[in-house]
């Protein structure tokens, strides 16, 4: 029968913590990516402009239809090639995975912003104001409540996507905890580890998107 022993992990204690600062690190840098991508596809999406629908509808669905690992690989190895460019698995990480949170952050932010009663835009430009203020005074600020709980929702899901970087070598806390697993040769208190980490962090915050989604209900 195995024997577990997890006072070792007290040993691994600055390795876990180092991976777990890398991965906040790296989530607050995908979801800013990301929502500022999201944001401009989402305007795209609703332009007058069929060019632009087109370009960010194959955007989005491109990324949302296709397993982000492929992608991370991808960017990683295939576009340095046809780019003439070379990326650092850091920024082929940040790079992959702010395109694909940005294609749900899209269609989150395009859903916000169509269920907004269109006679306030009317509302808008009959006050003389251009489609653009409209948008940034009245439309998105109202947009904001109703997308906030899908919004972080898909932020916590861009957290435990963070975890598939550790295939590019990026040390963050899954890296960190197969380097301590292969070192002490006692994976199953490493991952378990990793595992109550990821489970510490997101609970937290899972509780306070539903007392949001709670909060948002009782004003509607």
């Amino acid at each position: 029968m195995y024997e577990w022993n997890f006072a070792i992990l007290w040993d691994y204690r600055w390795v876990f913590l180092q991976g777990a600062g890398v991965t906040i690190s790296f989530t607050a840098a995908i979801v800013v990516g990301g929502l500022v991508i999201g944001l401009v596809a989402a305007m795209c999406l609703l332009s007058r402009f069929a060019i632009l629908r087109a370009i960010s509808l194959g955007f989005i669905e491109l990324f949302r239809c296709t397993p982000i690992l492929v992608q991370l690989i991808w960017c990683y190895y295939a576009l340095p090639m046809l780019a003439g460019i070379e990326l650092t698995p850091v920024t082929a990480s940040l790079l992959a995975l702010s395109c694909y949170g940005g294609a749900f952050y899209a269609e989150i932010i395009r859903g916000g912003i169509i269920s907004i009663d269109p006679g306030q835009k009317d509302a808008a430009a009959a006050l003389g104001m251009t489609p653009a203020l409209a948008m940034r005074r009245i439309i998105l600020p109202q947009a904001l409540r109703r997308m906030s709980p899908a919004l972080m929702n898909q932020s916590i899901l861009q957290f435990k996507n963070t975890s598939l970087v550790s295939v590019l070598a990026v040390p963050d806390l899954v890296y960190q905890g197969q380097m301590a697993a292969h070192d002490s040769f006692r994976p199953l208190e490493m991952y378990t580890a990793v595992a109550v980490a990821y489970f510490a962090i997101l609970f937290p915050l899972t509780l306070f998107v539903r007392s949001r989604e709670r909060k948002f209900g009782d004003n509607r």
